[in-house]
């Protein structure tokens, strides 16, 4: 499902107009960016929770030439599934 699917699927469901639907995912996502850059994290109860990660930097290898490199330390977003979430997916 891509964005334009699951805004179509919500205004069928709350019977609002598909552009109102949109904007309010749209605005939901930036938050969620925004707090997550920030360095905090967002709980959403039985969905799952967005925050950032740090990695370590490491050594790696190109594979075309297997010659080593450098990779830096760096902060990434992370996903975690809520309880409920993992339940649902592992049902089926």
């Amino acid at each position: 499902m891509n964005k334009e699917e699951l805004v179509q699927e919500v205004a069928k469901k709350t019977k609002y107009p598909q552009k109102q639907v949109a904007e309010i995912i749209t605005q939901t996502v930036t938050s969620i960016q925004k707090t997550v850059s920030k360095g905090k994290k967002v709980t959403l109860v039985g969905f799952g929770t967005f925050e950032p990660r740090k990695r370590a930097a490491r050594i790696g290898r190109n594979p075309q030439t297997g010659k080593e490199l450098k990779i830096p330390a760096k902060t990434v977003p992370a996903f975690s599934a809520g309880k409920k979430f993992k339940e649902l997916v592992a049902k089926k």
